[in-house]
C-alpha cells in the first residue's frame, strides 16, 4: 500500500450521476463476460486439443476395425472414415465457436475500453477501473 501525497489526494469529490453509475455497471458486467468468455475458451481449446489428439490416434487405427465414436452420451461402432469424418466436422464446429466466442471477447474489450475512457476522463484517480 502507498501513501497518497497532497498532489495525489483530490480536495474535491467528483459527484457520481446516475448515469456515471451505469457506466460503471456495464463496464463490471463487459469485465465478468470477458472473464466467463475467456475460461470457456479455455475449456473449448482443452477439447479441440482432445480432438486433435484422436485424430493422431485414429491415423493409427485399422482400416477394417469398426471404431467408438461417441455421439451424445453413448458410443457407437462405426467405420473408420466414417469417424475421421465426424471428428473433422466436430473440430470444424469448435473451431467455429472459439472464433465466435473471440470476437465476442475483443467487442467487450472495445466496449470497455470506451467506458475507461469516459470515466477515467470525468473520475481521474479517483476510480480504478484495472
Amino acid at each position: 500500500m502507498r501513501m497518497l501525497n497532497q498532489d495525489d489526494e483530490s480536495e474535491e469529490n467528483t459527484e457520481v450521476t446516475w448515469e456515471d453509475q451505469q457506466k460503471i455497471n456495464a463496464f463490471s458486467k463487459l469485465n465478468t463476460r470477458c472473464t466467463d468468455l475467456e475460461d470457456k475458451i479455455a475449456k473449448q481449446k482443452s477439447e479441440k486439443e482432445a480432438i486433435d489428439d484422436l485424430g493422431m490416434e485414429l491415423e493409427l487405427a485399422d482400416e477394417d476395425e469398426p471404431v467408438e465414436y461417441k455421439i451424445g452420451e453413448a458410443f457407437f461402432h462405426i467405420s473408420l472414415k466414417r469417424a475421421q469424418a465426424l471428428l473433422q466436422k466436430d473440430q470444424e464446429l469448435i473451431d467455429a465457436e472459439i472464433n465466435g466466442m473471440q470476437s465476442k471477447i475483443d467487442q467487450c474489450q472495445q466496449e470497455m475500453k470506451d467506458l475507461k475512457v469516459a470515466l477515467y476522463a470525468k473520475f481521474g484517480k479517483q476510480i480504478n477501473l484495472d
